[in-house]
Protein backbone atom coordinates (compact mmCIF):
# COMPACT_ATOMS: atom_id res chain seq x y z
CA UNK A 1 0.00 0.00 0.00
CA UNK A 2 1.48 3.35 -1.05
CA UNK A 3 2.13 5.90 1.62
CA UNK A 4 0.29 8.89 0.15
CA UNK A 5 -1.57 11.75 1.71
CA UNK A 6 -5.13 12.08 0.53
CA UNK A 7 -6.01 15.57 -0.68
CA UNK A 8 -9.11 17.04 0.94
CA UNK A 9 -9.04 20.41 -0.82
CA UNK A 10 -8.32 21.59 -4.35
CA UNK A 11 -6.93 24.92 -5.46
CA UNK A 12 -8.79 26.44 -8.40
CA UNK A 13 -6.14 28.29 -10.40
CA UNK A 14 -8.80 30.58 -11.80
CA UNK A 15 -8.36 33.20 -14.50
CA UNK A 16 -5.69 35.45 -12.97
CA UNK A 17 -3.22 35.77 -10.09
CA UNK A 18 -3.17 39.56 -10.01
CA UNK A 19 -5.46 41.01 -7.26
CA UNK A 20 -6.34 44.09 -9.31
CA UNK A 21 -7.21 41.98 -12.34
CA UNK A 22 -9.33 39.74 -10.11
CA UNK A 23 -11.31 42.78 -8.93
CA UNK A 24 -11.97 43.82 -12.53
CA UNK A 25 -12.99 40.28 -13.44
CA UNK A 26 -15.31 40.14 -10.42
CA UNK A 27 -17.20 43.24 -11.53
CA UNK A 28 -17.29 42.09 -15.17
CA UNK A 29 -18.58 38.58 -14.45
CA UNK A 30 -20.97 39.83 -11.77
CA UNK A 31 -22.62 42.06 -14.38
CA UNK A 32 -22.74 39.16 -16.85
CA UNK A 33 -24.30 36.85 -14.26
CA UNK A 34 -26.89 39.43 -13.21
CA UNK A 35 -27.80 40.06 -16.86
CA UNK A 36 -28.05 36.29 -17.39
CA UNK A 37 -30.38 35.86 -14.43
CA UNK A 38 -32.59 38.83 -15.38
CA UNK A 39 -32.84 38.04 -19.10
CA UNK A 40 -33.59 34.34 -18.64
CA UNK A 41 -36.11 34.97 -15.87
CA UNK A 42 -37.75 37.60 -18.08
CA UNK A 43 -38.21 35.14 -20.96
CA UNK A 44 -39.39 32.43 -18.58
CA UNK A 45 -42.08 34.62 -17.00
CA UNK A 46 -43.11 36.17 -20.33
CA UNK A 47 -43.85 32.73 -21.74
CA UNK A 48 -45.56 31.73 -18.50
CA UNK A 49 -47.86 34.76 -18.29
CA UNK A 50 -48.56 35.74 -21.92
CA UNK A 51 -51.29 33.67 -23.59
CA UNK A 52 -49.97 34.45 -27.07
CA UNK A 53 -46.79 32.54 -26.22
CA UNK A 54 -48.56 29.40 -25.01
CA UNK A 55 -47.40 27.06 -27.76
CA UNK A 56 -44.78 24.27 -27.95
CA UNK A 57 -42.00 26.42 -29.44
CA UNK A 58 -42.14 28.93 -26.58
CA UNK A 59 -42.61 26.16 -24.02
CA UNK A 60 -39.22 24.82 -25.12
CA UNK A 61 -37.80 28.34 -25.11
CA UNK A 62 -38.98 28.88 -21.52
CA UNK A 63 -37.47 25.53 -20.55
CA UNK A 64 -34.19 26.57 -22.18
CA UNK A 65 -34.24 29.89 -20.30
CA UNK A 66 -34.75 28.12 -16.96
CA UNK A 67 -32.04 25.62 -17.84
CA UNK A 68 -29.59 28.39 -18.81
CA UNK A 69 -30.21 29.99 -15.43
CA UNK A 70 -29.36 26.72 -13.67
CA UNK A 71 -26.40 26.04 -15.96
CA UNK A 72 -24.83 29.43 -15.27
CA UNK A 73 -25.54 29.15 -11.53
CA UNK A 74 -23.58 25.89 -11.35
CA UNK A 75 -20.30 27.80 -11.86
CA UNK A 76 -20.77 31.58 -11.64
CA UNK A 77 -21.54 32.05 -7.89
CA UNK A 78 -18.52 30.00 -6.85
CA UNK A 79 -16.25 31.82 -9.28
CA UNK A 80 -17.52 35.21 -8.08
CA UNK A 81 -16.94 34.16 -4.46
CA UNK A 82 -13.35 33.16 -5.24
CA UNK A 83 -12.67 36.40 -7.14
CA UNK A 84 -14.13 38.54 -4.35
CA UNK A 85 -12.51 36.78 -1.37
CA UNK A 86 -9.28 35.84 -3.21
CA UNK A 87 -9.79 32.33 -1.85
CA UNK A 88 -9.40 29.48 -4.28
CA UNK A 89 -9.72 26.36 -2.16
CA UNK A 90 -12.68 24.03 -2.60
CA UNK A 91 -13.28 20.78 -0.76
CA UNK A 92 -13.28 17.52 -2.68
CA UNK A 93 -17.00 16.79 -1.96
CA UNK A 94 -17.98 20.33 -3.04
CA UNK A 95 -15.89 19.96 -6.19
CA UNK A 96 -17.54 16.65 -7.10
CA UNK A 97 -20.99 18.12 -6.37
CA UNK A 98 -20.26 21.06 -8.70
CA UNK A 99 -19.16 18.60 -11.38
CA UNK A 100 -22.43 16.69 -11.03
CA UNK A 101 -24.64 19.77 -11.42
CA UNK A 102 -22.56 21.23 -14.25
CA UNK A 103 -22.69 17.98 -16.26
CA UNK A 104 -26.39 17.50 -15.50
CA UNK A 105 -27.34 20.98 -16.72
CA UNK A 106 -25.02 20.80 -19.74
CA UNK A 107 -26.45 17.43 -20.73
CA UNK A 108 -30.01 18.68 -20.28
CA UNK A 109 -29.27 21.57 -22.62
CA UNK A 110 -27.89 19.22 -25.27
CA UNK A 111 -31.00 17.02 -25.14
CA UNK A 112 -33.33 20.03 -25.02
CA UNK A 113 -31.74 21.57 -28.10
CA UNK A 114 -32.34 18.24 -29.85
CA UNK A 115 -36.01 18.34 -28.84
CA UNK A 116 -36.26 21.90 -30.18
CA UNK A 117 -34.87 20.68 -33.54
CA UNK A 118 -37.65 18.10 -33.72
CA UNK A 119 -40.21 20.79 -32.88
CA UNK A 120 -38.97 22.95 -35.78
CA UNK A 121 -39.01 19.90 -38.08
CA UNK A 122 -42.66 19.17 -37.28
CA UNK A 123 -43.67 22.85 -37.62
CA UNK A 124 -42.08 23.30 -41.06
CA UNK A 125 -42.19 19.84 -42.65
CA UNK A 126 -45.51 18.59 -41.23
CA UNK A 127 -47.54 21.69 -40.27
CA UNK A 128 -50.91 19.90 -40.57
CA UNK A 129 -49.86 17.31 -37.99
CA UNK A 130 -47.98 19.73 -35.75
CA UNK A 131 -50.66 20.34 -33.12
CA UNK A 132 -51.55 16.67 -33.01
CA UNK A 133 -47.98 15.41 -32.56
CA UNK A 134 -46.57 18.27 -30.47
CA UNK A 135 -49.21 18.20 -27.76
CA UNK A 136 -48.52 19.64 -24.32
CA UNK A 137 -48.18 16.12 -22.93
CA UNK A 138 -45.56 15.21 -25.55
CA UNK A 139 -43.62 18.45 -24.96
CA UNK A 140 -43.63 17.95 -21.20
CA UNK A 141 -42.41 14.38 -21.64
CA UNK A 142 -39.59 15.49 -23.93
CA UNK A 143 -38.38 18.10 -21.44
CA UNK A 144 -38.73 15.67 -18.51
CA UNK A 145 -36.82 13.01 -20.44
CA UNK A 146 -34.04 15.51 -21.14
CA UNK A 147 -33.65 16.23 -17.44
CA UNK A 148 -33.90 12.58 -16.43
CA UNK A 149 -31.39 11.33 -19.01
CA UNK A 150 -28.80 14.02 -18.25
CA UNK A 151 -29.11 13.66 -14.46
CA UNK A 152 -28.79 9.87 -14.76
CA UNK A 153 -25.65 10.13 -16.91
CA UNK A 154 -24.19 12.78 -14.60
CA UNK A 155 -24.88 10.53 -11.60
CA UNK A 156 -22.99 7.68 -13.28
CA UNK A 157 -20.01 9.95 -13.90
CA UNK A 158 -20.15 11.19 -10.29
CA UNK A 159 -20.12 7.62 -8.97
CA UNK A 160 -16.97 7.02 -11.03
CA UNK A 161 -15.41 10.10 -9.42
CA UNK A 162 -16.18 8.90 -5.90
CA UNK A 163 -13.82 5.95 -6.30
CA UNK A 164 -10.86 8.17 -7.23
CA UNK A 165 -8.02 9.18 -4.95
CA UNK A 166 -6.38 12.58 -5.42
CA UNK A 167 -2.76 12.74 -4.34
CA UNK A 168 -0.72 14.14 -7.23
CA UNK A 169 -1.52 17.82 -7.07
CA UNK A 170 -4.10 20.07 -5.52
CA UNK A 171 -4.26 22.48 -8.45
CA UNK A 172 -7.08 22.53 -11.01
CA UNK A 173 -6.28 24.70 -14.02
CA UNK A 174 -9.75 26.20 -14.31
CA UNK A 175 -12.22 28.37 -12.41
CA UNK A 176 -14.58 25.45 -11.68
CA UNK A 177 -14.53 21.67 -11.25
CA UNK A 178 -15.20 19.51 -14.27
CA UNK A 179 -14.70 15.89 -15.24
CA UNK A 180 -11.50 16.26 -17.35
CA UNK A 181 -9.80 18.38 -14.69
CA UNK A 182 -10.38 15.81 -11.95
CA UNK A 183 -9.15 12.89 -14.06
CA UNK A 184 -5.96 14.84 -14.81
CA UNK A 185 -4.97 15.02 -11.13
CA UNK A 186 -6.02 11.60 -9.81
CA UNK A 187 -3.55 8.92 -8.77
CA UNK A 188 -6.08 6.10 -9.33
CA UNK A 189 -5.99 3.89 -12.41
CA UNK A 190 -8.76 5.30 -14.60
CA UNK A 191 -8.63 2.96 -17.62
CA UNK A 192 -12.02 1.34 -16.91
CA UNK A 193 -13.56 4.72 -16.08
CA UNK A 194 -12.31 6.30 -19.29
CA UNK A 195 -13.56 3.42 -21.45
CA UNK A 196 -17.00 3.51 -19.81
CA UNK A 197 -17.23 7.30 -20.05
CA UNK A 198 -16.05 7.26 -23.67
CA UNK A 199 -18.65 4.66 -24.66
CA UNK A 200 -21.50 6.31 -22.78
CA UNK A 201 -20.65 9.86 -23.84
CA UNK A 202 -19.93 8.80 -27.41
CA UNK A 203 -23.22 6.95 -27.78
CA UNK A 204 -25.41 9.62 -26.23
CA UNK A 205 -23.44 12.48 -27.77
CA UNK A 206 -23.69 11.03 -31.26
CA UNK A 207 -27.41 10.34 -30.81
CA UNK A 208 -28.04 13.92 -29.63
CA UNK A 209 -25.89 15.34 -32.44
CA UNK A 210 -27.77 13.38 -35.12
CA UNK A 211 -31.15 14.12 -33.53
CA UNK A 212 -30.27 17.82 -33.60
CA UNK A 213 -28.91 18.16 -37.14
CA UNK A 214 -30.71 15.51 -39.22
CA UNK A 215 -34.09 17.31 -38.89
CA UNK A 216 -32.48 20.37 -40.48
CA UNK A 217 -31.67 18.38 -43.60
CA UNK A 218 -35.41 17.88 -44.09
CA UNK A 219 -36.18 21.43 -42.97
CA UNK A 220 -33.88 22.93 -45.62
CA UNK A 221 -35.23 20.60 -48.28
CA UNK A 222 -38.80 21.61 -47.44
CA UNK A 223 -37.89 25.31 -47.24
CA UNK A 224 -36.25 25.26 -50.69
CA UNK A 225 -39.46 23.87 -52.17
CA UNK A 226 -41.46 26.86 -50.97
CA UNK A 227 -42.12 29.02 -54.01
CA UNK A 228 -42.66 32.40 -52.39
CA UNK A 229 -39.59 34.30 -51.23
CA UNK A 230 -41.47 35.50 -48.14
CA UNK A 231 -42.35 31.93 -47.20
CA UNK A 232 -38.74 30.82 -47.54
CA UNK A 233 -37.48 33.69 -45.42
CA UNK A 234 -40.07 32.98 -42.73
CA UNK A 235 -39.14 29.29 -42.63
CA UNK A 236 -35.42 30.04 -42.40
CA UNK A 237 -35.87 32.82 -39.82
CA UNK A 238 -37.66 30.48 -37.40
CA UNK A 239 -34.59 28.23 -37.38
CA UNK A 240 -31.77 30.80 -37.41
CA UNK A 241 -31.92 31.56 -33.68
CA UNK A 242 -31.96 27.90 -32.71
CA UNK A 243 -29.10 27.02 -35.07
CA UNK A 244 -27.01 29.91 -33.73
CA UNK A 245 -27.44 28.66 -30.16
CA UNK A 246 -26.72 25.07 -31.24
CA UNK A 247 -23.46 25.96 -33.03
CA UNK A 248 -22.18 28.08 -30.12
CA UNK A 249 -23.01 25.47 -27.48
CA UNK A 250 -21.93 22.37 -29.42
CA UNK A 251 -18.77 24.11 -30.63
CA UNK A 252 -17.61 24.93 -27.11
CA UNK A 253 -18.51 21.47 -25.79
CA UNK A 254 -16.60 19.73 -28.61
CA UNK A 255 -13.52 21.88 -27.97
CA UNK A 256 -13.53 21.29 -24.20
CA UNK A 257 -14.22 17.55 -24.17
CA UNK A 258 -13.06 16.14 -27.50
CA UNK A 259 -9.94 18.10 -28.42
CA UNK A 260 -6.86 16.86 -26.50
CA UNK A 261 -5.60 19.50 -24.06
CA UNK A 262 -2.01 20.33 -23.14
CA UNK A 263 -0.28 22.79 -20.87
CA UNK A 264 0.12 25.17 -23.81
CA UNK A 265 -3.67 25.22 -24.27
CA UNK A 266 -4.68 25.99 -20.67
CA UNK A 267 -5.41 29.66 -21.45
CA UNK A 268 -7.45 28.86 -24.56
CA UNK A 269 -9.30 26.13 -22.70
CA UNK A 270 -10.18 28.60 -19.93
CA UNK A 271 -11.48 31.09 -22.50
CA UNK A 272 -13.70 28.47 -24.15
CA UNK A 273 -14.90 27.34 -20.71
CA UNK A 274 -15.87 30.92 -19.86
CA UNK A 275 -17.80 31.22 -23.13
CA UNK A 276 -19.56 27.90 -22.53
CA UNK A 277 -20.37 28.31 -18.83
CA UNK A 278 -20.97 32.06 -18.53
CA UNK A 279 -21.38 33.79 -21.90
CA UNK A 280 -23.62 31.27 -23.70
CA UNK A 281 -26.44 31.40 -21.08
CA UNK A 282 -26.51 35.18 -21.61
CA UNK A 283 -26.38 34.98 -25.42
CA UNK A 284 -29.30 32.54 -25.67
CA UNK A 285 -32.05 34.91 -24.46
CA UNK A 286 -30.52 37.81 -26.41
CA UNK A 287 -30.43 35.77 -29.63
CA UNK A 288 -34.01 34.61 -29.22
CA UNK A 289 -35.50 37.88 -27.96
CA UNK A 290 -33.82 40.28 -30.41
CA UNK A 291 -34.75 38.15 -33.42
CA UNK A 292 -38.23 37.18 -32.24
CA UNK A 293 -41.14 39.48 -32.94
CA UNK A 294 -43.53 37.59 -30.62
CA UNK A 295 -41.16 37.91 -27.66
CA UNK A 296 -40.70 41.64 -28.22
CA UNK A 297 -44.46 42.18 -28.53
CA UNK A 298 -45.06 40.17 -25.34
CA UNK A 299 -42.43 42.29 -23.59
CA UNK A 300 -44.19 45.50 -24.69
CA UNK A 301 -47.57 44.17 -23.54
CA UNK A 302 -46.13 43.31 -20.14
CA UNK A 303 -44.54 46.75 -19.91
CA UNK A 304 -47.82 48.52 -20.67
CA UNK A 305 -49.72 46.30 -18.20
CA UNK A 306 -47.17 47.12 -15.51
CA UNK A 307 -47.37 50.82 -16.35
CA UNK A 308 -51.16 50.73 -16.23
CA UNK A 309 -51.18 48.95 -12.86
CA UNK A 310 -48.76 51.49 -11.41
CA UNK A 311 -51.00 54.35 -12.55
CA UNK A 312 -54.07 52.64 -11.08
CA UNK A 313 -52.40 52.15 -7.69
CA UNK A 314 -51.15 55.72 -7.46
Amino acid sequence: MNNVTEIKYFILVGLSDDPQTMNVLFVFFLLIYLMTVISNLLIFFLVLTDRNLHNPMYFFLASLAFLDLCYSSATAPRMLFDLFTKRRSISVPACIAQTFFYLAFAGSEIFLLSAMSFDRYMAICHPLHYKLVMSWKVCARMVSLSWFASCSVSLVYTLFLLRLSFCRTASIHSFFCDLPHLYQITCTDTFIDMVAIFLLSGTLGLAAFLWTFIPYVYIFRTSLRIRSKTGKMKAFSTCTSHLTVVFIFFGSIIFIYFIPSSRNMFSLNKLISVISALITPLLNPLIYSLRNKDIMEALMRSFYRLKSNLKTNM
